[in-house]
């Protein structure tokens, strides 16, 4: 009983984080809602099966995939909004501060003579741009 009452709560989550993604106006907040409630309700499904089954080797399976989602959605997600942040052509609001701004006011982005798709960054520390070459000159 107690299995099937955590797939079901398991299951609702998923489900609120389905309507969250195709309810929220932004990019960032549908991504925020997708990975808390899915995360969340994924975990409680698979450890209601983890109760429910028998075999050591049902447990152990649907244990690994728990620790799977909880390990790789939320870096996964990570990436994928700082990604969408850095797009061009993509709007995205930030209601609070945005720290990750004044990083890309300093940021140029100039084409090398080597490789004219590798972007050269100015570091917000010191503001001077990384040369490339080792030689010391």
């Amino acid at each position: 009983m107690t299995g099937q009452v955590l797939a079901l709560f398991g299951t609702a989550l998923t489900l609120v984080a389905a309507i969250g993604v195709v309810r929220f106006p932004d990019v960032l907040a549908r991504m925020h809602a997708l990975t808390k409630a899915s995360t969340v309700g994924v975990v409680l499904a698979l450890l209601g099966g983890a109760v429910t089954l028998d075999h050591p080797n049902d447990v152990t399976t649907l244990l690994l995939a728990a620790a799977l989602q909880v390990l790789t959605l939320p870096m996964a997600t990570n990436l994928m909004s700082r990604s969408t942040y850095m797009a061009r052509g993509i709007a995205v609001h930030v209601d609070n501060i945005d720290e990750l701004a004044e990083y890309r006011a300093l940021e140029e982005v100039e084409p090398g003579p080597e490789d004219d798709r590798l972007p050269r960054h100015r570091t917000p520390a010191t503001g001077v741009r990384p040369s490339g070459d080792d030689s010391g000159t």
